[in-house]
């Protein structure tokens, strides 16, 4: 190996995506790998201060360190909070079992 390692670091959008391939020195963290990408200068609303980053769909640190064929990950915030998309699709299914006239909550 000649101190190389090969990346992709991946941002996804609703309906689009981008997809970098690059190579990095051994030792290279998560953090410094986007940076080295040039996602963030595509997407400005990126904030490495506060997005969450994952390899192969598992959340890490920005400081951990990568290994070679890596997929570095990252992550919008959620549009809506789980808990609260759960209790609203429970408030419609009880509505809907018990006959009330169903309310349809478009987002």
């Amino acid at each position: 190996m000649n101190g190389q390692i090969e990346i992709v670091v991946v941002y996804a959008l609703p309906h689009d995506q981008i997809v970098r391939q690059l190579n990095v020195p051994a030792g290279t963290m998560a953090r410094r790998a986007v940076e080295l990408s040039g996602i963030g200068g595509i997407f400005p609303e990126i904030d490495l201060s506060q997005s969450k980053l994952g390899i192969f769909g598992k959340l890490v640190k920005p400081e951990t360190i990568l290994r070679d064929r890596d997929r570095v990950e990252i992550y919008r915030p959620l549009s809506v909070d789980p808990k609260e998309a759960r209790r609203k699709r429970a408030e419609e299914a009880k509505a809907m079992r018990s006959g009330a006239p169903k309310t349809l909550h478009l987002q």
